[in-house]
């Protein structure tokens, strides 16, 4: 005979396995999380959404469901509030969780690794675990179908390692446990004892005998079922077993910088006609023995670095990072092995310094007051929501210091990992060229050619604070060149930077350029303190800072002196050609097909619970691809300089073309497709049922016009044009959604096609 103790005991296993099911995607996802929080979170989840279907057993199975979800509210805001205050996120627990709700998806696939358990990324982790928990319990527990109860759990898993990818070692150790665990509730019974009866036993014979021959046949169909899968899919499981996971992130468009903060070179210049402007506010603090003088402090100073430019393509430096969203602590960096470390915080306020650069000693390493996404390949900092005057945070870095008795021996490192701070563009002028090439005639070893380039630029040129903008190949080459009394052989720190990196370049050196501050290290930091300064790659001591402006009360030699090129003319200030193209959007990833379900459902819970989780699953589908095409548009029509925006807004228009099934060709000129857009507005209108807004064919000439003005005009856009094509454009795809039928117009909005154009449209 049973006791009570063995019955309450049987009946707590299958809670507590489908408690360790839901629990485990938390584990596995944790992989990817800065300490254990987001685990813990996900446990407390799992176990509050299963303990209240156990508690709510006896109530009407209609009424479970909001009871739940009453209590994964109060378990979420807790999350949320526990989470914000671990990560010192700002602002009350309603401004937090809005935030959450509204970039919880986005900011969880682009956040940098590992990811700091913030609002915005435990909100999704929880919710979905609490539902996996609730839909797998009611299945399970009130139904008895333990098997497909165990869906929505190992969905959570699998989601689990789908958004980890190949960015931590394999489960092996939370996947056998999750076998072992789901094996553990199919063997244990359910059921109340019957005192190892026969359950047959009161039936006629025949009915006993047709009874045990359909069980018997059942199970070995069953067993038949379980052996075809096994043959058929254990093949291409085992082959997946070596394969590298799909990373989610690449799918993601990472947070975005204005053209400013991706050539912030060309600042100086207007910097330097307002020296007194005020920027920052700074206050430092060495964290070493030389903390306890502050004098050495004041006489030793920091430069706060604002960019690192690395790309030059002959006309532009560009930064070229790729920036991921960061919690507090930033991926530690290895500091070259010949270089001491130093740890720096500063406490930094916003005064009239705009953009979304993040100015930081370098390296960073954590970050608190502000949100931030970090590149870690040039170790630069950007606030995606943008500076605000007034915005004050404290950023601790790892400043490193090369040892200087090495450099005169060192190598510079070369091949594919260094390819990108040694490719030297097409089209360089011949002087520079021999300018170059007779600095490393003179000087073998790669310090001794660094060296001799930093001293000719300080000794033959002047810094003068009205110099034009302007770093391209002419504009360089009349610097270097260019008659002394006719505005050559002076600039501002913009053109002895990138002059040097040029010069570098050619001499075999991996350069850089980087923009920044110099400061005292307390107090303000002024507009007159920007200046640009060139870095070189060393082997074993990392990117070693030069200085080639000239020495202050230092008259510079004519260059004639030392070297006679060909004279040239001076060019125009640079003014780099806008990019028509606007950024690849990433294609979404297709959807796995949902298990079938089974025939014979007992209870109306049982199909309540499977249509849940199937609808659980395609909604979350639909929202992703709903998200993901409001952020192309955004991007498209918000995003970039005037032409970029105009070239998107008429990306939206053909994609609304395309969805409206009428495409245009690539052959066709804009006025052409512009007319076929006049042309398929009609017709919708004389067959649909919309009552969007008029746009008239003029309207979309005007967009056309546009297009084809940052084609063959470059530059020549305003911001006002761009917003102007942004309203006709939105106008236009509104008019021809609305005149779609009621089906029409819900597969606008979700249907994948311009995604999937956007990533395979040229850059």
């Amino acid at each position: 005979m049973v006791t009570r103790a063995g019955r309450l005991v049987r009946a707590a296993v299958l809670p507590l396995v489908l408690i360790g099911l839901t629990a485990l995607a938390g584990v596995a996802l944790g992989r990817v999380y800065a300490g254990g929080l987001l685990a813990w979170l996900v446990v407390g989840a799992a176990a509050g959404s299963v303990l209240v279907s156990v508690a709510a057993r006896r109530l009407p199975s209609w009424l479970v469901a909001p009871v739940s979800i009453a209590a994964m509210a109060g378990w979420t805001l807790w999350s949320l509030r526990l989470a914000a205050t671990r990560a010192e996120v700002p602002g009350g627990l309603l401004e937090v969780t809005a935030d959450a709700a509204r970039n919880g998806i986005p900011r969880l696939l682009t956040a940098m690794i590992p990811v700091e358990p913030t609002p915005d990324t435990v909100l999704v982790p929880v919710v979905a675990a609490w539902l996996a928990g609730l839909a797998g319990a009611e299945v399970a527990l009130r139904t008895g179908r333990v098997l497909l109860g165990y869906l929505p759990a190992a969905g959570l898993y699998a989601a689990a390692l789908y958004v980890v990818g190949p960015n931590a070692a394999p489960a092996v150790g939370a996947t056998v446990a999750f076998v072992a665990v789901a094996a553990l509730g199919l063997a244990a019974p359910t059921g109340t004892a019957t005192g190892g009866g026969d359950p047959t036993a009161d039936l006629a014979p025949r009915v006993r005998a047709a009874v045990r021959l359909r069980l018997a046949a059942s199970a070995a169909l069953g067993v038949a079922l379980v052996v075809g899968l096994v043959a058929l899919l254990g093949p291409v499981v085992a082959k997946q077993v070596d394969g590298r996971p799909v990373d989610p992130r690449r799918y993601v468009e990472p947070p975005q910088v204005q053209t400013l903060d991706e050539n912030p070179l060309i600042r100086i210049s207007g910097w330097a006609l307002h020296p007194e402007q005020k920027l920052l506010d700074v206050s430092t603090e060495r964290l070493s023995a030389e903390a306890a003088d502050p004098a050495a402090q004041t006489a030793r100073g920091v430069r706060i670095r604002l960019a690192v430019l690395s790309d030059y393509d002959g006309v532009t430096w560009r930064v070229g990072a790729t920036y991921r969203n960061a919690g507090r602590i930033l991926p530690a960096a290895t500091a070259p092995r010949d270089s001491t470390v130093q740890t720096v915080r500063q406490q930094i306020s916003v005064a009239e310094l705009s953009g979304r650069l993040l100015p930081a000693v370098a390296t960073p390493q954590e970050v608190s007051g502000a949100r931030v996404a970090y590149d870690p390949a040039s170790g630069t900092l950007i606030r995606p929501e943008g500076l605000t005057p007034g915005l004050r945070y404290t950023v601790t870095s790892a400043e490193e210091h090369p040892d200087s008795n090495l450099l005169a021996t060192a190598n510079v490192p070369a091949g594919d990992e260094v390819a990108r701070v040694l490719r030297v563009a097409d089209g360089v002028p011949d002087p520079m060229r021999r300018l170059a090439a007779q600095l490393a005639e003179e000087n073998g070893a790669p310090f001794a050619r660094a060296s001799a380039i930093e001293q000719f630029l300080a000794e033959h040129y002047r810094v003068v604070a009205d110099a034009p903008s302007g770093h391209a190949y002419p504009n360089l080459g009349f610097f270097l060149f260019g008659p002394r009394n006719g505005g050559g052989q002076e600039g501002t720190s913009e053109q002895f930077a990138a002059a040097f990196a040029v010069l570098g370049r050619l001499s075999g050196l991996p350069t850089r350029v980087v923009v920044g501050f110099r400061s005292s290290g307390q107090g303000p930091v002024l507009a007159g303190d920007a200046y640009a300064w060139p870095e070189v790659l060393f082997d074993g001591l990392g990117w070693v800072s030069f200085d080639p402006l000239p020495r202050p009360d230092n008259e510079p030699r004519p260059v004639e002196e030392d070297f006679r090129p060909t004279p040239e003319d001076p060019p125009p200030s640079e003014a780099p050609a806008p990019t028509v193209e606007p950024s690849a959007s990433p294609e979404p990833v297709a959807a796995a097909d949902a298990p079938p379900g089974r025939d014979g459902v007992p209870t109306p819970v049982l199909v309540a619970g499977g249509s849940g989780g199937l609808l659980l699953v395609v909604g979350a589908l639909l929202l992703t691809l709903v998200a993901m095409r409001r952020s192309l548009t955004r991007s498209r029509l918000g995003r970039g300089d005037p032409g970029q925006r105009i070239a998107g807004a008429w990306r939206e228009v053909t994609d609304a073309l395309r969805l409206a099934g009428r495409p245009v060709g690539d052959d066709l000129a804009a006025t052409e497709v512009a007319r076929h857009a006049r042309q398929a507005l009609a017709d919708a209108r004389a067959d649909g049922p919309g009552e969007g807004d008029t746009v008239d064919g003029p309207a979309v000439d005007e967009l056309a016009t546009l297009l084809n003005q940052v084609g063959f005009a470059p530059g020549a856009t305003t911001p006002e044009q761009a917003a102007r094509a942004a309203e006709v454009a939105s106008a236009y795809v509104d008019t021809l959604r609305s005149a779609r039928p009621w089906w029409g117009r819900l597969l606008w909005s979700i249907h994948p096609s311009p995604l999937r154009r956007a990533r395979q449209s040229p850059r």
